[in-house]
């Protein structure tokens, strides 16, 4: 039986779950191919990049399901997730990932709108007269 490797990724308000198993680099994301999911190509480059990084692209399939936010942080959720899978599959491929920043979560999100403003920093337009 091939083997199963699961990692989560959250980027902004996108989960994904990854499931990755050995294969011949087929990408399924939410039951769509990744170039139907992803249709602009610096979000293809985003979730492949740990798989270039590694030398990884053609030996494992994976399968994700993605939810919340829009196609970029969506994009970066499944990549994270597939770095998280990659590091269970050996040490060096983990400092690999780690030298290249995949490991990290990205923890910059949208800043709540405050009372009393316009947005969460921006005041009322002023008006004197």
């Amino acid at each position: 039986m091939a083997s199963l490797y699961v990692g989560t990724g959250r980027r902004k308000s996108a989960v994904a779950r990854v499931r990755m198993t050995e294969g011949s680099g087929r990408i399924v994301i939410n039951t769509r191919e990744m170039q139907h999911y992803f249709t602009v190509e610096k979000q293809v480059s985003t979730v492949l990049s740990p798989l270039k990084a590694t030398k990884t692209e053609q030996s494992y399939d994976i399968t994700a399901k993605v939810a919340g936010g829009g196609p970029t942080g969506q994009a970066g959720a499944v990549r994270l997730g597939i770095a998280r899978a990659l590091s269970k599959v050996s040490p060096e491929i983990e400092k690999t990932l780690r030298a290249g920043k995949f490991m990290t979560r990205d923890a910059r999100v949208k800043e709540r709108k405050k009372y009393g403003r316009r947005g969460a920093r921006r005041g009322f337009q002023f008006s004197k007269r």
